[in-house]
């Protein structure tokens, strides 16, 4: 388990101090698929960074299985350091070693004897699909097959956590989702928890199981994939599930519009517009609309314009709540006081 608590990193720089980091508190559970998703600046890199106390953070502690990293020499973090191991964006290899050089330097540095070191390579590029790239040099690779390499290096010290730093965000999406089903595959097999820092919402959907949302250097929504893409409570976060939701802003203010967000494959293909239109006469407008799937269930949302005044909209809202797996955001202000009423 790795507890992250009050987390702060302030940097101090020519125009004053910045805060990287404010207040952060998660909490991973050991075998999950976490993620860690934020738009650009929002404090994603320092907190992977804080996380294997590459960073120093300024207050607050990191503990893994309890044991407080901050309050460790360098010998004991560099110790820590081989159960909590990185895969990066560029994929950090040595362009003059092999491939299988590559994987077996974890090994070789902390003193295994060559031979040793070599079985374990070859059966780590035989896990990650790539036994027969063992002489080939990275320049002879795809991207994919070097992020494969980079991956066998980093699981080549047995590691606990596996810390995935944008690790798939050069790589093209068939090649991404190749690279998730490999990483999703090691985690069922070996047990190792994985904390995913991506600005990609689809990468969190295919394969985390809990996910945090970062802005700013703060926390403002956390908890399961699937309640936060069927039920976005944050700006940050409805912005991030479901981007073409901010192109339909709401211009006309006298206008009574909801947003509806399905939670489950039968509710996102459940004719809820026709139903309503025939069981209480209302005819809603689709101002907006987008669905997506999150592992065998599917999720998305509807911005509607309801027809009539207040008394349309309290039926049409009631009428939406009924229906299993579907939440309701009354959009107008005049219009949820009379709903609420």
């Amino acid at each position: 388990m790795i507890e992250l608590k009050n987390l702060t990193k302030t940097f101090t720089t020519a125009d004053g101090p910045v805060d990287a980091l404010k207040h952060v508190n998660l909490t991973i559970n050991g075998g999950d698929i976490y993620g860690i998703i934020g738009m650009s600046g929002a404090g994603k890199s320092t907190l992977v960074r804080c996380i294997n106390m590459l960073e120093r953070p300024t207050e607050g502690s990191v503990l893994l299985d309890g044991r407080n990293l901050g309050a460790m020499n360098e010998k004991q973090l560099r110790e820590v350091r081989h159960r909590i191991t990185m895969i990066f964006q560029g994929f950090n290899l040595l362009m003059q070693r092999t491939c299988l050089k590559n994987v077996t330097l974890p090994l070789r540095i902390s003193g295994m004897k060559k031979a040793e070191a070599e079985k374990r390579g070859m059966e780590l590029l035989n896990m990650v699909g790539l036994p027969d790239k063992a002489n080939a040099y990275p320049a002879q690779l795809s991207g994919g097959q070097q992020q494969r390499v980079a991956i066998a290096r980093a699981l080549a010290t047995d590691p606990q956590v596996l810390l995935c730093d944008e690790a798939t965000s050069a790589l093209d999406p068939k090649t991404t989702h190749a690279i998730l089903e490999l990483i999703r595959d090691i985690n069922r097999k070996l047990g190792i928890t994985v904390i995913v820092i991506t600005h990609q919402m689809s990468v969190v959907q295919e394969i985390c199981n809990r996910v945090a949302i970062l802005e700013h250097g703060e926390v403002v929504e956390e908890g399961e994939v699937s309640e936060v893409f069927s039920n976005p409570r944050a700006d940050a976060t409805r912005n991030l599930v479901y981007p073409e939701m901010a192109d339909s802003a709401i211009s006309d203010k006298h206008g009574q519009r909801v947003r509806i967000i399905f939670n489950g494959a039968i509710a996102a293909k459940d004719p809820l517009l026709a139903r309503m239109a025939i069981k209480c006469g209302i005819a809603a407008s689709i101002i907006g609309a987008s669905t997506r799937s999150v592992g065998d269930k599917a999720y998305g949302y509807m911005l509607l314009e309801i027809p009539g005044g207040p008394n349309e909209l309290a039926t049409a809202v009631n009428f939406l709540r009924e229906t299993p797996n579907v939440s309701v955001q009354v959009e107008v202000d005049y219009a949820a006081k009379e709903v609420d009423a």
